[in-house]
């Protein structure tokens, strides 16, 4: 059961990182997969419309609460390795949390013109490694520094 669940969560996560980061972030993600989870969970057990409620909104609320840790801790450790760490050199880490392990390796910094805002931004491409459940899972993708000088994946 609960590796079903894990699948299930790593399934919309997925989903979800294919949208832009302004979409949706973890902790929404983990509300919907906890509030759907708990909401089968909540109906296997109760088998009537009141548990499958209590279902929805105690996994809803513990869902949000862990996926928007887990974005923080992540997207900290992205944004160092982004600022700090050398073209070519990786960073890795392991996500005490989940026990997911994570590699980061940035390119060379390049300056672009963002038509959302008047100044240019600076932006990294990246490979993100993460070794989910045994699995070697790779994505390449870019973080640009905002206005506020935090680094943000844009896909």
């Amino acid at each position: 059961m609960l590796q079903r669940i894990g699948v299930l969560l790593l399934l919309a996560t997925l989903v979800v990182s294919c949208a832009t980061h302004d979409q949706f972030s973890r902790g929404q993600v983990g509300l919907a997969t906890g509030g759907a989870l708990g909401a089968l969970i909540g109906q296997a057990v109760g088998g009537d419309t009141g548990s499958t409620l209590a279902g929805l909104a105690i996994g809803g609320v513990l869902g949000y609460i862990v996926g928007n840790e887990m974005d923080k801790a992540d997207q900290a450790r992205v944004a160092r390795t982004m600022e700090y760490t050398p073209s070519y050199q990786s960073t890795s880490w392991v996500n005490p949390d989940t026990g997911r392990q994570y590699s980061v390796t940035p390119q060379p910094a390049y300056v672009v013109q963002d038509p959302r805002y008047a100044e240019k931004r600076v932006c990294r491409d990246a490979e993100i490694q993460a070794v989910i459940d045994g699995r070697l899972e790779t994505v390449r993708t870019t973080a640009c520094r905002t206005p506020t000088g935090e680094w943000v994946l844009q896909n």
